[in-house]
């Protein structure tokens, strides 16, 4: 057993006396009866909660132990909050969640449960219906009137739409006293005499995998320690101060609109890109999103963002089945929550309905969790789950909480242990005794090391092409055959439909485009080939854009397709990385780029992070336009002339395309959306604002920066791969090469023809792609005049001239370089702008100056 690892505070021993205190009960009572008599939870099913319980206590035990040697490396445990079980036990197996980092026994009962379904004979929608989650109680539609800790309705609570029909709303409770349906020991049978369930120790193995970074773990693999795994509807979360909510709210909106849509490929569960590494199945359509978080976090401006979604979108009248669960120990590793202020908080979120239950005692938890559950997924509408719990041996294992907690209060909080008080609900109701709990925690305490030492010997990941493998994949030739079928589509079955939606006048009839038209043209012809494809953001729809780039859009494909948002950027990317977790193909926009700084972290520690965390089981499509950069005339000031794009760079798998060309931007963002698709790509798309109308290149009325669209059949040959550059010739093209992107490829160009009046001949690189960098045409251009300008639109410092020069020495190149870049300011208001960003003159000068060496 591991009662030798405990901290000071010695739980184990403290549990172990309390169980010793207890009553020898003075009759025995039927497992299959409730253990009392308002609730239920049959005593069978208490039971299998107690070792739920019990299996996450020892593995916070042996996390601790693992540590104690060098060989764990991850101690923050669930001992306190072992309540949450409840809580699963209240869910269906198919019901996502995204789990707390103290949801040890949820993690066990989800585990256990998804182990009976996959070994029952009977069939996945009989199964479906059985479990207790689906128990509906007289006055769960009123929020359970007399339910002690239960919000009572307002006048405004009625039903909005009723939930799908099946089992699951019949309204029939199971008689007191009659067998629940998923009892595994069917009311019968030694209360404690039973082998350790396979779905316990599975899951133990999963945690204790995470626990030593073992390469076998199924969610990471070994890179990181999480609840996740695809055939249990757990998605990794990486964190818990509240950035997974965002996430929530969007998987509830994309549940509730895929079941009304019945989109394509969502009937037989196939996935976007179906082929890939992901596997998890799609959710039923009456599924209800979980997502638990701890009560600190409910300060957070992520949770903020979610709450103020999920009730916004249940004001309009759009239904998001999310149940929020805050896990409420009373401190933020050692800051205490305010007495009272995350319940005040929690009741006061509107349209978003509040029940309370005490973690600590298993029957109310049971019954609040269920009774939430029922209401969510009969009116589609969120609700907030405050489980009240307690934190036991500290915050992580080098937490010395005595540093800033007093020993009454952390007795205080002994005294409330959720597996005691489980202990002696079961020894009061006559269904165990304390000697056989506590013979029953030792079997799973020696099941739990005996694991923890099988793993012990499992592989770690050794190379960095291992720990990286599952970041981002890039398979070239699949997104070809993917945009050559897309044009086969286009110009055979889809002529018709596409024809229509061009209102008989397709965008390659209609002359040359602004980089804005051929966006906008793209867009349309991507929804076409894609049903799945959804675009969204703030004034995107009625609006069309504040740039005209989506106009249209919405009269074509409808609003459930083309929609508005509300102006928080952090809930766009939440709605994005639910909708692509779901199946959908998300495309919202951002409207400036300096917006998105403040929501950057569902790019980088959300999005980005998905298939790394998930070894591909789990992956969050998307491609987001963002219209950025400077040199806006007559309106800007740094929100609206951002030209930082260094944030972004930065994250790990990131794609980022920069189109300057309308005869680029249609094909790439054919690209984006194709990688999306068949890899998962999480695609950036930024738009440079001053080119989107743009027209003449050298003179007024040259016309030279508009270009015809490509009809279907050029698709395919006109393919531009994710990573390769465009290269213009200007003179003799053999003096200088000058890198740029976006802004600086028209300005280098007319540099360039300046310079060539000159008799200097130019080579201009458009990178065309800030992530990754297309290194090798870098390279060869760079070699083939010995002489390299890079003019960079962003900052001097970590701006993409950084990463150019470091690409060039990185691959031998051995002439010489110079750099033009804006300087390191935010871009001033009006004229001043022209003091701190690339010019014309600038691009001259430099190569002149670099030809003179």
């Amino acid at each position: 057993m591991l009662s030798d690892v405990t901290t000071p505070q010695d739980l184990d021993d403290r549990f172990r006396e309390a169980l010793a205190a207890l009553a020898v009960p003075p009759q025995r009572r039927d497992p299959a009866r409730p253990v009392t008599d308002d609730t239920t939870l049959t005593g069978a099913r208490a039971l299998e909660l107690f070792d739920a319980q019990a299996t996450s206590r020892q593995l916070d035990l042996a996390g601790r132990w693992l540590r104690s040697f060098g060989e764990g490396f991850y101690t923050i445990g669930s001992a306190g909050h072992e309540g949450n079980a409840a809580v699963a036990a209240a869910l269906r197996v198919t019901d996502p969640a995204l789990l707390h980092y103290r949801s040890g026994a949820f993690y066990c009962v989800r585990a256990a449960q998804a182990a009976r379904s996959a070994s029952s004979d009977r069939p996945e929608a009989e199964l479906a219906g059985t479990e207790l989650a689906e128990v509906d109680r007289p006055g769960a539609e009123q929020g359970g009137t007399d339910r002690p800790g239960v919000e009572q309705p307002g006048a405004a609570d009625g039903p909005a739409g009723a939930a799908p029909a099946g089992p699951a709303g019949s309204g029939d409770a199971p008689a007191p006293g009659s067998p629940v349906p998923d009892d595994p020991t069917g009311g019968a049978g030694p209360a404690v005499d039973r082998p350790f369930s396979p779905g316990y120790a599975e899951a133990a193995r999963d945690v204790l995998r995470g626990m030593v970074a073992s390469s076998e773990e199924p969610a990471t693999g070994g890179r990181h320690k999480v609840f996740g795994r695809a055939d249990l509807a757990v998605v990794p979360t990486t964190s818990t101060i509240a950035s997974h909510l965002p996430r929530a709210v969007g998987m509830g909106l994309a549940v509730e609109r895929l079941r009304r849509l019945d989109t394509a490929g969502r009937r037989d569960g196939a996935r976007i890109g179906s082929g890939g590494a992901a596997t998890q199945a799609a959710w039923p359509p009456d599924a209800v999103v979980v997502c638990s978080f701890g009560d600190a976090s409910v300060n957070h401006a992520s949770a903020t963002a979610a709450f103020n979604t999920a009730g916004w979108y249940d004001h309009t009248g759009l239904r998001i089945p999310v149940l929020f669960v805050c896990e409420d120990n009373g401190l933020g590793i050692s800051v205490r929550s305010p007495k009272g202020w995350v319940e005040t908080t929690l009741r006061s979120k509107p349209g978003v309905r509040y029940f309370a239950a005490d973690g600590g005692d298993l029957v109310r938890a049971y019954e609040v969790a269920a009774e939430a559950v029922a209401w969510v997924r009969r009116h589609r509408r969120p609700a907030v789950l405050h489980l009240s719990t307690v934190r036991l041996m500290g915050h992580a294992g080098a937490d010395a909480e005595t540093a800033y907690r007093s020993a009454e209060e952390i007795a205080a909080d002994l005294h409330r242990d959720p597996l005691a008080g489980t202990a002696r609900l079961l020894v009061g109701a006559g269904v165990a005794t304390g000697e056989e709990l506590l013979a029953r925690y030792d079997e799973i305490g020696w099941q739990v090391r005996r694991i923890a030492e099988e793993v012990l010997d499992e592989p770690k990941l050794t190379a960095p092409a291992e720990v990286v493998a599952p970041l981002a994949p890039r398979r070239p030739a699949r997104v070809t055959r993917a945009v050559g079928e897309a044009a086969a589509r286009a110009a055979g079955p889809g002529a018709g439909a596409r024809a229509e939606a061009f209102g008989g006048k397709p965008p390659e009839l209609a002359g040359p485009l602004t980089l804005a038209q051929s966006i906008n043209a793209a867009l349309a012809d991507g929804m076409l080939d894609h049903p799945q494809m959804a675009v969204f953001g703030e004034d995107v729809g009625a609006k069309g854009g504040l740039y005209g780039v989506t106009k249209g859009l919405r009269d074509r494909f409808g609003p459930a397709r083309v929609f508005d948002t509300l102006l928080d950027e952090t809930s766009i990317l939440g709605v994005a990385l639910g909708a692509g977790l779901a199946g959908l193909l998300p495309v919202p926009e951002i409207q400036y780029l300096a917006y998105l700084h403040n929501a950057e972290d569902q790019l980088r520690g959300e999005a980005a992070t998905m298939q790394f965390f998930s070894r591909g089981a789990f992956r969050n499509p998307m491609v987001v336009r963002v219209a950025g950069l400077a040199y806006q005339e007559g309106f800007g000031g740094h929100f609206h002339n951002d030209n930082s794009v260094a944030v972004l760079r930065d994250v790990p798998g990131l794609v980022i395309a920069v189109p300057a060309r309308p005869d680029d931007a249609a094909p790439m963002l054919r690209t984006c959306l194709a990688s999306a698709a068949v890899d998962g790509s999480v695609c950036v798309f930024l738009e440079p604002i001053a080119l989107y109308h743009t027209r003449d290149l050298y003179a007024d009325g040259d016309g030279e920066w508009l270009a015809h669209y490509a009809e279907p059949g050029a698709w395919a040959g006109g393919h531009l791969p994710i990573g390769r550059a465009r290269v213009y010739g200007v003179g003799s093209a053999e003096d200088v090469t000058i890198i740029t992107f976006g802004n600086g490829v028209p300005m280098s160009l007319r540099a360039a023809a300046t310079l060539a009046d000159e008799g200097i001949g130019t080579r201009v690189v458009d990178l065309r792609w800030l992530a990754p960098l297309p290194v090798a045409d870098v390279i060869r251009e760079a070699a083939a005049t010995g002489r390299v300008l890079v003019v960079d639109e962003t900052r001097r410092s970590g701006g993409v001239g950084e990463g150019i020069i470091a690409a060039l020495v990185d691959g031998g190149y051995v002439g010489a370089a110079r750099r033009v870049a804006g300087v390191d300011s935010f871009v001033p208001l009006g004229p001043a702008a022209r003091q701190v960003l690339v010019s014309e003159e600038a691009i001259t000068q430099g190569a002149r100056a670099l030809l003179a060496r």
